[in-house]
């Protein structure tokens, strides 16, 4: 009796244990159950005598580990979402965690629930919530699974997505793999917003001349596929258009695109003219980028500091000093001044002329016009002016 009753505390005790741990309470019910029926013939308690072996509860477990605030939120949302719950409800659980990892969480323990699969709206609102939580490895696992069939389709998932490969260097092509997709697709075909992410990632790839005429290619072909899909361009991306023909010096092709501005119910306005110009300064036909210019300012529409001193400079360059110097002014008078190079540019055209004095006289008119032009810069142009007059 003495060891059955040892041999019964022993074994109390290793489950007193085990019955510490939630995951593990169903199935040591059931053991603890089979031990008592077969303890029963070796002790038996007298009647009326208190079982020596207090009740086994997980209230008495010693060390308790505290739940985290995440996990907290987590179990907090999860009672919320009933059984039987919907896209709907998936979705504005989601839309309300300003955490990102909570809502992954969210999101791939609604997804295991049996009845239940997430659809474009869900996937569309995680893959926002992953991006501008700065998680792109969870938003490219999305994406993945979005292009694997996990969901049902539509335009702003496949533009949601696009603009994330867009932004991310190494996902450039994918953005295009989707774009075919859409093409491809039914009920969802590229729209305005598609080819707007689609150009623009394109032109940020137009840093250096060589490389741009790699990806010139690629915009002749997309301008094509929009204009075949029957989307009608906005002013926003035909100006990306004419600014890929006018970097890579396809004047003839940017003025023609310019001239379809019209058809589109399209205005040019000031990005227009300044790609233009630029492009024409560039190219060596500084006339038309001048004529281009004289349009500009017809319409009130003033260019950027940087079209400015471009224009100056190409005209310094072909002594077109008069020219030169009422575009200087006009930039002045615009709350814009000259760089110190195009300040020298448009001086030393002057003094190869054999006009010093005229030169000298133009450099202390802009002094007093130019409010920018400090005393370092006026006497590094006043030596240079004199030593290109002796000369």
């Amino acid at each position: 009796m003495e060891i059955s009753l040892h041999r019964f505390l022993r074994t109390s005790n290793r489950l007193s244990s085990l019955l510490s741990s939630k995951t593990n309470f169903n199935n040591l019910t059931s053991h603890s159950l089979s031990f008592s029926s077969s303890s029963t013939s070796d002790i038996s308690n007298p009647p009326n005598q208190q079982n020596p072996v207090a009740p086994i509860t997980q209230s008495q477990n010693p060390n308790p580990r505290t739940k985290t605030p995440l996990e907290k939120q987590f179990e907090t949302w999860i009672d919320k979402l009933k059984p039987g719950f919907t896209s709907s409800d998936v979705d504005e659980a989601l839309r309300a965690q300003s955490d990102s990892d909570l809502a992954f969480d969210i999101f791939r323990w609604t997804a295991q629930q049996r009845g239940y699969k997430h659809d474009h709206v869900t996937y569309l609102t995680m893959i926002r919530l992953a991006i501008s939580g700065k998680r792109y490895s969870q938003a490219e696992t999305l994406v993945e699974e979005v292009l694997a069939g996990a969901c049902s389709i539509s335009v702003p998932l496949y533009n949601s997505i696009i603009k994330f490969c867009c932004g991310r260097k190494f996902l450039f092509n994918r953005a295009f793999d989707v774009y075919k997709k859409m093409l491809k697709s039914d009920d969802c075909k590229p729209t305005i917003e598609t080819y707007t992410l689609l150009f623009g990632s394109l032109l940020r790839r137009f840093n250096k001349l060589n490389v741009s005429y790699v990806y010139l290619h690629a915009v002749r072909s997309l301008t094509k596929q929009m204009k075949a899909s029957g989307v009608i361009p906005d002013a926003f991306v035909l100006n990306m258009i004419i600014k890929a023909y006018s970097k890579c010096l396809e004047l003839d092709e940017a003025i023609r695109v310019f001239r379809e501005m019209g058809l589109y119910g399209c205005e040019p306005n000031e990005y227009t003219y300044n790609y233009i110009i630029n492009g024409f300064c560039e190219k060596g036909r500084v006339n038309q980028g001048l004529g281009f210019y004289k349009e500009m300012r017809k319409k009130n529409l003033v260019p950027t500091g940087a079209t400015y001193m471009v224009l100056i400079c190409s005209l310094s360059l072909e002594a077109r000093i008069e020219d030169a110097i009422k575009v200087v002014f006009d930039m002045l008078g615009n709350s814009m001044g000259p760089d110190l190079l195009t300040y020298r540019t448009l001086l030393d055209s002057l003094c190869r002329e054999g006009k010093g004095n005229e030169a000298l006289e133009l450099l202390e008119e802009l002094k007093k016009k130019d409010s920018l032009m400090g005393e370092k810069t006026y006497k590094i142009l006043l030596s240079s002016l004199h030593f290109t007059d002796q000369e």
